[in-house]
């Protein structure tokens, strides 16, 4: 390895953790979580505040949540062909 290389390779710092807190909508499946996180945006035009969802795969390791629950995720290394998220903890509601 080159100087060069080594240099950048020691002041790389680490990414930071990506959470979410979503809902969770299915539970149907063993040690897998659907869980739907909702935002509001503004149409870039309209200006009309519109709402997008989008769901994620999540691991749980024990079957904890149920649907209906809130909960925190974070991000992880590629699980399976769909998930990249691992259960946090329950949010109490």
């Amino acid at each position: 390895m080159s100087a060069a290389t080594e240099v950048n390779q020691t002041t790389e710092a680490p990414k930071a953790k990506r959470f979410r807190e979503g809902v969770v909508v299915k539970n149907k499946m063993n040690k897998t979580v659907i869980v739907e996180i909702t935002r509001l945006t503004q149409h870039a035009q309209f200006k009309k505040t519109i709402r997008r969802k989008i769901r994620y795969a999540v691991h749980d390791e024990n079957n904890e949540s149920k649907a209906g629950d809130k909960v925190r995720i974070l991000q992880t290394r590629p699980l399976s062909k769909t998930k990249r998220w691992t259960l946090i903890k329950v949010l109490p509601k």
